[in-house]
């Protein structure tokens, strides 16, 4: 069957909880490879809560539904505080990426606890500006930012990851509502190690099963590339 929409391929799934420092609960479920350990781990970092973006938002959802399976990847989903989706609603309330930070502190220490591999925060959108602001704090590999707005993250915060030799994989939509790929280009200048790509005819929320396939091989690229060229296809149950 070709693999396509939401349909999820097998994996071990578990809901769990993270605890953030300034004591709150935020609901999430991690998505382990089915039956081998993980070669790395996708820390997943949603849109805008205020603007519909939740766990479940389906780039991330897509994510943790294929990669698991496809390539032997870890995926990490939470809502962050104040964000509700079918599996629960994180207590607290949206605070415009400020407090946020302490979510982000929360899902690490997770992946700390856990032992799980190789981590990379992977940020869309809102999600972005968490990774870019925050990243640089924690043991990850490296960040990768779908359609990065940069409303929230400043100059000096982007500029920061200049000293720091993680990887920064900046995927960038043709036609991106919020930043399109000449502007992006030069905010983004200020990593000079940063691997900025320009995805033609990209819209800001990867609407449509091509625009999902990309994103998922650029994903697999930077984090797991021998896992590549993904499957299209997964035999039927």
């Amino acid at each position: 069957m070709e693999i396509r929409g939401p349909r999820a391929l097998p994996a071990r799934r578990e809901d769990i909880e993270l605890r953030t420092e300034d004591g709150l609960c935020l609901v999430g479920e991690l998505a382990l490879p089915e039956t081998v350990e993980p070669v790395a781990t996708l820390v997943t970092l949603h849109p805008l809560p205020t603007a519909g973006g939740f766990m479940d938002s389906h780039i991330l959802r897509k994510a943790a539904g294929r990669l698991p399976a496809l390539a032997d990847l870890a995926v990490l989903r939470f809502n962050t505080r104040g964000t509700s989706s079918p599996r629960g609603s994180s207590e607290g309330v949206f605070d415009g990426g400020v407090a946020e930070r302490n979510d982000v502190a929360a899902a690490m220490a997770f992946v700390r606890e856990r032992g799980l591999p190789r981590p990379w925060l992977v940020g869309w959108s809102f999600g972005t500006e968490l990774a870019l602001k925050y990243g640089r704090e924690h043991e990850i590999e490296g960040v990768i930012l779908l359609s990065p707005p940069l409303h929230r993250a400043t100059a000096d915060e982007v500029a920061a990851w200049a000293h720091d030799d993680r990887r920064v994989v900046v995927l960038v939509p043709e036609l991106d509502d919020y930043l399109r790929p000449a502007e992006a280009a030069q905010r983004f200048a200020a990593i000079p190690h940063a691997e900025f790509i320009a995805v033609d005819g990209g819209k800001h929320l990867w609407v449509g099963e091509s625009q999902t396939r990309r994103v998922m091989d650029e994903i697999v690229a930077a984090v797991n590339p021998s896992a590549l060229p993904l499957a299209r296809e997964w035999p039927a149950s």
